[in-house]
């Protein structure tokens, strides 16, 4: 079954640990937001199925529409409901970061900057230095445990966000904690600097294709086996110019050495609404100009744009801002 209790915690990152020598050890955070509550934020940072190492990706100019969202936030816990209506995060239906730039690294390494512990506490320590930034811890809620001190850090009562990771997709015991919109992960606000700083983690063992309703795997095979996308989304002409009704267009291209049948493929924007993508085969480095029918609205307020096969399967995925797409009449390249 889905996590049982969901959601992001707001608030402002005062200490940081990094444990060694366990089995599943964790970079643990502690966060307090401004009535003084301090909360415990658990990131593992070594799987206990093979291979041991994550897959991590570090944006430090994370640019979505969901900072947008984010920054209305008040501090403290914020427990989501399932869907994608809110500010939850899915790794698989959601165009978070390039997943092809997931690259795996070891807990803890002898030496600076050469494990997940390193980079981890390198994007904290700058958190914690700037008085300005905050944090967003995405995964499931525990406690308060009245009575009982936190293990790490000692505040009374233990409390915090475990589960920052993705949470779909996954193998053996852990196939339980499956479930679609309820990735974790931690995304860091730097309002001096004017940007934001998104941290995603995922296991080796994990699948990328799956269900849309029990985030269970469709397709055998972990996270990087699913190489560079033959086809992509380069381009998107999000605000035409008028009258209405704009003809919005998505380009695609075949980055590949090898013909593509796009017979069955579809194309989805942010609401879920699906348009076909022209049948017939795209040749090697084509491009493919797919004229969006009215069904399919590319907000200017910010969006996705998925790409799916034939079986349903999401191929590609872009995501833009409303600064990318306010500039009327011109097309914005991915």
């Amino acid at each position: 079954m889905p996590l049982t209790s969901y959601g992001v915690l707001v608030g402002r990152a005062v200490d940081a640990r990094r444990e060694t020598g366990l089995d599943t050890p964790h970079y643990q955070v502690r966060l307090e937001d401004p009535d003084g509550v301090n909360y415990r934020i658990a990131v593992n940072v070594k799987s206990q199925e093979y291979p041991s190492e994550l897959l991590f990706r570090v944006d430090e100019d994370f640019r979505h529409p969901v900072t947008a969202q984010l920054s209305g936030l008040a501090p403290g816990w914020h427990r989501l409901d399932a869907g994608p209506a809110g500010v939850n995060l899915d790794y698989v239906r959601q165009t978070l970061f390039d997943r092809t730039l997931l690259r795996p690294l070891p807990a803890d390494v002898a030496g600076p900057g050469n494990d997940l512990a390193d980079l981890l506490d390198d994007q904290v320590q700058r958190a914690i230095r700037e008085p300005a930034a905050i944090v967003y811890a995405f995964g499931e809620r525990w406690g308060p445990e009245d009575g009982v001190p936190d293990k790490i850090f000692g505040f009374n009562p233990g409390n915090g966000v475990h589960d920052i990771h993705m949470n779909q997709g996954n193998v053996g015991t852990f196939r339980k904690d499956d479930g679609v919109w309820q990735d974790g992960a931690v995304i860091i606000a730097l309002p001096d600097q004017q940007r934001w700083v998104g941290i995603f983690l995922a296991f080796q063992s994990q699948s990328w294709h799956t269900d849309d309703k029990t985030g269970h795997t469709l397709v055998d095979g972990p996270v990087e086996e699913f190489g560079a996308e033959a086809v992509r989304i380069v381009a998107a002409l999000i605000n035409p110019v008028g009258p209405a009704p704009e003809a919005e267009t998505v380009t695609l291209l075949n980055a590949s050495p090898d013909p593509v049948d796009l017979s069955g493929w579809h194309l989805v924007d942010r609401a879920l609404h699906v348009g076909p993508v022209p049948a017939g085969v795209l040749d090697p480095g084509a491009t493919l100009l797919v004229h969006l029918p009215p069904t399919v609205q590319l907000g200017n307020k910010g969006g996705e744009i998925t790409l799916l096969d034939n079986a349903g399967l999401k191929i590609h995925g872009v995501a833009y801002t409303a600064s990318q797409a306010e500039a009327s009449g011109w097309t914005v390249v991915f």
